[in-house]
This record gives C-alpha cells, sequence and structure tokens, in this order.
C-alpha cells in the first residue's frame, strides 16, 4: 500500500473543531500515512485558542511549518505530497489560491498540488456567499481542486459537536482515498 503524504493547512476561518477532529483522526491513521505536515496562519491559532480554549494543535506528533516557511518541502512539487487539505479554508485564502497568489506557505503548496495534478481539498465554512467567492471556488473546481463545504450530515445522529464535525471530516478523509471506518448511508 502506498502510504499518503498529506498537507494540512489550517486558516483563520471560524471551525477550529473541523481542524482538530482532522488532526486527531490523521494521528489514529498513522498506518496509511507517511507524513502530515501543518501549516497554520496566525489568525488560525488565534481562533482555534477562541473557540477550543487550548493550543493543543502544539501537542499533535506532526510538522508545524511557519506560514512564511517556504523551505518546507510541500512547497516544491518534487516532495510528492500526494493531498492538501486546508479546514478550515477562508474566503480570502481561496480567494490567493484562485487568483494565483503564492504570498505565503498555504497559498504556494495549494499552487503547487493544482500544477502537479494532485489533490486539493478545501474545506470552505463562511456563509452566505457572494457571487465573488462563488466564482473563485469555480475557479479552483476547475484548476482540479475539490470543494466540501463544511456542511455537517444529521442522518447518523451525532451525539456532540465533535460527532457533528467529524461527518464533514469523515467525507474529507474519503476524497483523500484513506480507509476509514464511517456512518454510510444504507448500512
Amino acid at each position: 500500500m502506498n502510504k499518503h503524504k498529506i498537507v494540512v493547512a489550517i486558516t483563520g476561518a471560524s471551525g477550529a473543531i473541523y481542524a482538530k477532529v482532522l488532526l486527531q483522526k490523521l494521528e489514529l491513521l498513522k498506518e496509511q500515512i507517511q507524513e502530515v505536515g501543518i501549516v497554520m496562519s496566525d489568525n488560525a491559532k488565534d481562533v482555534w485558542k477562541f473557540e477550543l480554549g487550548n493550543t493543543d494543535y502544539e501537542k499533535l506528533p506532526f510538522t508545524i511549518y511557519s506560514k512564511s516557511d517556504f523551505f518546507a518541502p510541500f512547497a516544491s512539487g518534487s516532495a510528492k505530497f500526494d493531498t492538501m487539505i486546508i479546514c478550515p479554508c477562508s474566503m480570502g485564502t481561496l480567494g490567493r489560491i484562485a487568483s494565483g497568489i503564492s504570498n505565503d506557505l498555504t497559498s504556494r503548496a495549494a499552487d503547487v498540488i493544482l500544477k502537479e495534478r494532485r489533490k486539493l481539498i478545501l474545506v470552505t465554512r463562511d456563509t452566505p456567499l457572494s457571487l465573488i467567492h462563488i466564482n473563485n471556488m469555480k475557479t479552483v473546481t476547475e484548476a482540479g481542486g475539490i470543494i466540501c463545504p463544511a456542511s455537517p450530515s444529521f442522518y447518523s445522529k451525532p451525539k456532540d459537536f465533535d460527532a457533528l464535525a467529524s461527518t464533514v471530516i469523515d467525507r474529507v478523509l474519503d476524497l483523500c482515498g484513506l480507509e476509514i471506518s464511517a456512518f454510510r448511508w444504507g448500512n
């Protein structure tokens, strides 16, 4: 089995719980993963602290790269990271990616993933959407990216916020091609 090399970017959009659940699940799937690299914006750290009341992202067994570290391995296609997940993805980050602006490690890594024809998954969180947001989503989709809105499902009858966030993150992990145990409609 080929193991996955995954970049996780966390932006300052509300929804730190999605990033938390994603990172916890990636840690549990370590037998399928070769490497996980993380980049967080300053706003992402602030939102995490505000919404979750901790800095537990510092305790995970993954390398966290500075937002301006263009020497991070996933800043180049030669490092062969196969998937990038931006979770949550702010509309500003989406706009920079759609415009091809690589002014930080998140937008540079997304640019690399797209040019190498690898998997870019954006877990967008904002609502409502302006026409600019929708057009940026269209541009990223046409370039090969996947827009996976943070729209939780309720048919699994989630018992708490983490379980509700898992309904989105399980979809993201499915999109990555990871084998997971999750609620499946009709089973």
